[in-house]
């Protein structure tokens, strides 16, 4: 057991898919967008941990220095999108909770006929 968490790489592929499946289930599961939002970022976090974890501590780049350097700015690439994502969506739940009252996806999800 000991040999399968002395990978570091291991470690953080393991926090990484942790991130990511918390974030999945917590989109899922919460009502509201603003819950919706923040289950998004957690899911972006472990794509960008996953990214830099991998470019950081395989093999591969202990012999090219220059993928290291690709592997954070790829993170930092998700970080962009996740800030421009969280601004875009907050102008949308603002405009939905004034028009709607309230910023539960359920209400806003039903149609008038």
């Amino acid at each position: 057991m000991s040999a399968l968490f002395g990978n570091p790489l291991l470690c953080y592929q393991l926090a990484a898919l942790t991130l990511l499946a918390l974030g999945l289930l917590g989109f899922c599961l919460r009502r509201t967008l603003v819950g919706m939002l923040i289950s998004v970022e957690l899911m972006l976090n472990g794509a960008g941990l996953s990214i830099v974890a991998a470019t950081q501590l395989s093999p591969a780049t202990a012999e090219n220095a220059t993928q290291a350097g690709l592997g954070q700015l790829g993170a930092l690439l998700i970080m962009g999108l996740a800030a421009a994502e969280a601004t875009l969506v907050l102008a949308i739940v603002l405009v939905l909770a004034k028009r709607f009252g309230t910023s539960s996806s359920d209400v806003v999800a039903e149609l008038k006929g």
